[in-house]
C-alpha cells in the first residue's frame, strides 16, 4: 500500500501517519521529521531548512524530492509507505509520480484531513516541545507548568508554532499545497477528504473507512 496522507499543519497528519502506518504495515514516510532532525544537527541542509520553516515559506522543491528519492530506494519502502507532510507542492506531485514510475509503481490512495484554520491554529500555538528529550505536550494539558513531566527538561514553544507564522503557514498551504488536491483530482488518484476534527480515534475510524473504500486491505 502506497498512501499519501495530506493537510494543513496542525491537521494531525503525524499522529494519524504512525497509526496507518501501523495498521498497513508499512513505514511512515515524514520530510517533516528529517528536516527538523537536520536543523537540530545543524547540517548544511539543516541550516537552509531553518530559514525557510522559521518564516512558514516551503523549503524548495529540488531539496524535498532529493530526500523523497532517498526514501524510495531504502529497502524498508518496498513494500509501501504512507507519506506524512509530501507532497506539498504540485511540481513535488510530479515529481513524485515520475520517480514511482521509474520504479513501475504507483500511489494507491490520497487522503487529505480537513481542519478549520482556527482550529490549526490553536493546536500548533499552544504546541510545546522539550529541548531535552522531545517530548510534545499542549498549553491545555500543562497550563502554565514549563518543565516537562517526561524528563523535567525545558519546554518551549518552536518558532514555527508561534501564532503569527502558523497563520503564515495556512496562507502558504492555501496558496501552494491546496492545488496538490485539485492536481490529484484529475488523476488516477484523487484525493480523499477526512474530517480530522475530534478525537484521534473517530478520525482514524475515518481514515481507515476511506482506505477501504478506496482499495480493500
Amino acid at each position: 500500500m502506497r498512501l499519501v496522507l495530506m493537510g494543513p499543519p496542525g491537521a494531525g497528519k503525524g499522529t494519524q501517519g504512525d497509526r496507518l502506518a501501523e495498521w498497513l504495515e508499512v513505514p511512515r514516510l515524514s520530510t517533516g521529521d528529517m528536516l527538523r532532525e537536520a536543523r537540530r544537527q545543524e547540517t548544511e541542509l539543516g541550516r537552509l531548512a531553518q530559514a525557510y520553516m522559521d518564516a512558514g515559506e516551503l523549503v524548495p522543491d529540488d531539496v524535498i524530492l532529493g530526500l523523497i528519492e532517498e526514501l524510495l530506494d531504502d529497502e524498508v519502502a518496498q513494500a509501501g509507505f504512507v507519506l506524512d507532510g509530501f507532497p506539498r507542492t504540485v511540481a513535488q506531485a510530479e515529481g513524485l509520480q515520475r520517480l514511482l514510475a521509474a520504479r513501475r509503481d504507483r500511489l494507491d490512495v490520497v487522503l487529505n484531513l480537513d481542519v478549520p484554520d482556527e482550529e490549526v491554529v490553536a493546536r500548533l500555538s499552544g504546541r510545546r516541545v522539550c529541548e531535552a528529550c522531545s517530548a510534545v505536550t499542549h498549553v491545555d494539558v500543562v497550563g502554565g507548568v514549563t518543565d516537562c513531566a517526561a524528563c523535567g527538561g525545558r519546554l518551549v514553544q518552536r518558532s514555527d508554532d508561534r501564532v503569527e507564522t502558523v497563520r503564515r503557514r495556512l496562507d502558504v498551504y492555501r496558496e501552494q499545497t491546496a492545488p496538490v488536491l485539485a492536481w490529484y483530482g484529475s488523476s488516477d488518484v484523487p484525493a480523499t477528504d477526512v474530517d480530522g476534527t475530534g478525537s484521534v480515534e473517530d478520525v482514524f475510524v475515518r481514515l481507515t473507512r476511506a482506505v477501504r473504500v478506496s482499495r480493500p486491505v
